[in-house]
């Protein structure tokens, strides 16, 4: 089921945001690749965009802000780990060896949200619900659909994020050197070495977009400036892509096959 009225469970990937150093360059680009609609949104929250397909949230878009004198944060998609209770899980986190990158923090009545890194460097969010669960639609051409960690140590991430969340890394049947993410026994994201990644790549998570057509969206992504750092090919879960939109942001576009049972409940 692509639409999602309930909250995730803990550990589970339940949101993605994109901070641009353009924000409307951004909601321009993504409103013409995956058909979103977002503006910017109040000043209270930043102008933090939520995107949404077909009337359901999507995705955020917000302007990126750094502290005077600090380094410009780098361009890049966050995934969002659910959670009951942000403070708990941010204790869990610095006590398995993550780093606080945004302590916990309130969004109006929103939820709770805080920013931190894994041991081995891949920054994440985590999400507290309020009022807004998270991704309201998912699994469907426009939508989230996949969240990848790309560790240069899988027992040290299924060390750190079995005790921080309750997640457990289990390897993917019929796949060599590829694992699963699993939250009460279901998958819900996917874990890669990162060793596959151009030398010099940082310790992240990549997201997923599903999409109708990988082919012919690569070709519209190029044409609106976009770059593609892997070339479209065929994998045991579906066509697929990398690709960085044109203020650099990578993110993967697939079309699942079959359609995967993958972050959505």
């Amino acid at each position: 089921m692509a639409e999602v009225t309930t909250p995730y469970p803990t550990g589970t990937p339940c949101w993605v945001d994109l901070m641009a150093k353009d924000q409307q360059a951004a909601l321009d680009f993504y409103h013409d690749l995956l058909g979103w609609q977002g503006r910017r949104g109040p000043a209270e929250f930043g102008g933090y965009a939520v995107c949404e397909l077909n009337g359901r949230a999507v995705a955020g878009i917000g302007p990126a802000m750094s502290p005077e004198g600090a380094p410009e944060p780098p361009t890049v998609w966050t995934s969002y780990l659910a959670s009951t209770d942000a403070p708990a899980t941010q204790d869990a986190i610095v006590a398995a060896g993550g780093t606080l990158l945004v302590p916990v923090m309130d969004v109006g009545t929103l939820g709770r949200m805080l920013v931190a890194a894994d041991p081995q460097g891949a920054v994440f969010g985590v999400w507290q619900p309020g009022e807004f669960h998270g991704a309201q639609v998912v699994n469907e051409a426009g939508a989230l659909t996949w969240n990848e960690l790309h560790t240069s140590d899988v027992p040290a991430a299924t060390a750190f994020y079995g005790e921080a969340f309750g997640i457990e890394i289990e390897p993917l049947d019929g796949a060599d050197s590829y694992w699963e993410l699993r939250v009460g026994g279901r998958a819900v994201g996917g874990v890669t070495l990162l060793a596959n990644d151009p030398p010099g790549t940082p310790a992240h998570w990549l997201t997923y977009f599903a999409v109708d057509d990988v082919d012919s969206t690569v070709d519209a992504l190029v044409k609106r400036n976009g770059t593609v750092l892997a070339p479209p090919f065929d994998m045991m879960a579906g066509r697929m892509t990398v690709v960085a939109d044109p203020q650099g942001a990578p993110f993967a576009m697939i079309r699942p096959t079959p359609l995967q049972n993958t972050s959505a409940h």
